[in-house]
Parts: C-alpha cells; sequence; structure tokens
C-alpha cells in the first residue's frame, strides 16, 4: 500500500527520476520556460518553487543549498542575482503551468512549465 507516500514515481528508479527533476529545474531557470508533460510539471514545481524561495534569501547557505541541487554555476547565479531580486516581492507562485492539449504521439497532456514574470 502507497499510504502516505508524497511524490510522484514517473516510472522511473529512484536515481534516474532525481536527475530527471534536476535536469528539467536548470532548464526551466536557464530559459524560463519549458515544455513537458503535466505529470513531469507537476513534479517539478514544487522543487522549482522552493528553490526559488532560496535564492530570494540570497545568503551563502541558501547558495550552498541551490547547488545541491542545480550544479551549473551560471544557472545558480542567474537564480540567485536575477530571478530571485525579481521574485521577492511575490509571497509565493512563482511557476504556472499552461495546459497545450494532447501530444500527437502517444496523447500524453503536454504543458509549458515557466517563471511568473
Amino acid at each position: 500500500m502507497r499510504h502516505g507516500k508524497s511524490g510522484v514515481k514517473l516510472g522511473r528508479s529512484n536515481a534516474h527520476r532525481k536527475m530527471l527533476i534536476r535536469t528539467m529545474m536548470t532548464q526551466l531557470f536557464k530559459h524560463e520556460r519549458i515544455k513537458t508533460t503535466e505529470a513531469k510539471a507537476r513534479a517539478i514545481r514544487r522543487d522549482a518553487e522552493g528553490l526559488i524561495r532560496l535564492a530570494t534569501k540570497g545568503d551563502l547557505h541558501a547558495r550552498r543549498q541551490i547547488m545541491k541541487v542545480i550544479q551549473d554555476r551560471a544557472v545558480v547565479e542567474k537564480l540567485i542575482h536575477v530571478i530571485g531580486p525579481d521574485m521577492a516581492k511575490r509571497p509565493g507562485g512563482y511557476t504556472r503551468v499552461i495546459k497545450l492539449g494532447a501530444r500527437l504521439g502517444d496523447a500524453a497532456p503536454m504543458v509549458f512549465v515557466e517563471l511568473v514574470e
């Protein structure tokens, strides 16, 4: 039974799922908008908002916590110096999910995940 188990497995092993989420969050912060399936978007949204919340603090401890997840230094710098100060005024809700419809090949529901301006 899966009672009380949070998170989505996405049909992958633990290591594969962690790397998928890390890569998608890196691309989200790099390009500020990514196209993905709805299930993956829901999986990365909570973690991405947590990293943005850390970036609004901008201190050394927050930077090191972000570097545990996002290992691209350029993306971390952008997150702390550009995205963090822009989002500091918002009380939450840093990302937006826009539904696009079904993918042609397998009818998977596709969405855009983007940072709120």
